[in-house]
């Protein structure tokens, strides 16, 4: 169902880069109503920019729509896609990726991961994709970094090599694991956790 949200983009502008490059700035946090751009420090160490790269000036997009796809319900979304005005995002949950703590891609993730490459391609983009992982706030933020990037990692794979075999390689994919860093629910219930364990898929599509 469209909803009207705002969310607040700070892009990282770096010259060039390896076809997977493990910098790129964090998600941009969600705010409930309308506002200024948030204060972003670009020092940050929660960013890790890659050497070089600067903040572009943030901007207060409006987001165009947001669609989940559900057996559980509307409150725990499989698969939610945010569309704005110049970003898509798809927010796959952690429990229909991958099994408890684990980073081995469920058989059925493949077929997601694949239309979501099969969009990408049909949309001809060229700009970077963003493969972020995030967990809940449970065990160690130390464990919950390593899983959140091995889980980016596993669905990296099976995106890249999906555009490739529909004759689009030239992708260039920016993998990061942000572990329990940018929550988009409340880690004190089991329902909050479980939407914050995902991993995103991020991309601008050309413009019309």
């Amino acid at each position: 169902m469209p909803a009207a949200l705002v969310l607040v983009l700070a892009a990282a502008t770096a010259a060039g880069g390896p076809a997977v490059a493990d910098g790129a700035p964090g998600p941009s946090p969600t705010v409930d109503t309308p506002s200024a751009p948030v204060s972003v420090n670009p020092t940050a160490p929660g960013l890790k920019l890659p050497p070089g790269a600067t903040l572009a000036p943030p901007k207060v997009l409006d987001i165009v729509s947001v669609s989940d796809e559900s057996s559980v319900a509307a409150s725990q979304p499989e698969q939610r896609q945010e569309t704005s005005n110049s970003t898509v995002t798809y927010a796959l949950q952690a429990e229909v990726l991958f099994g408890k703590d684990s980073a081995v891609l469920a058989p059925a993730a493949g077929g997601r991961i694949r239309a979501i490459a099969a969009d990408i391609n049909a949309r001809h983009v060229t700009s970077p994709i963003r493969v972020f992982g995030f967990t809940d706030d449970l065990g160690s933020s130390e464990h919950g970094l390593v899983l959140s990037k091995q889980r980016a990692q596993a669905v990296y794979a099976i995106l890249a090599e999906e555009l490739g075999r529909l004759g689009d390689a030239s992708h260039t994919f920016q993998v990061r694991g942000y572990g329990e860093d940018y929550p988009i629910a409340d880690n004190s219930t089991e329902s909050g956790r479980r939407q914050n364990r995902r991993v995103e898929i991020t991309f601008t599509p050309p413009a019309a």
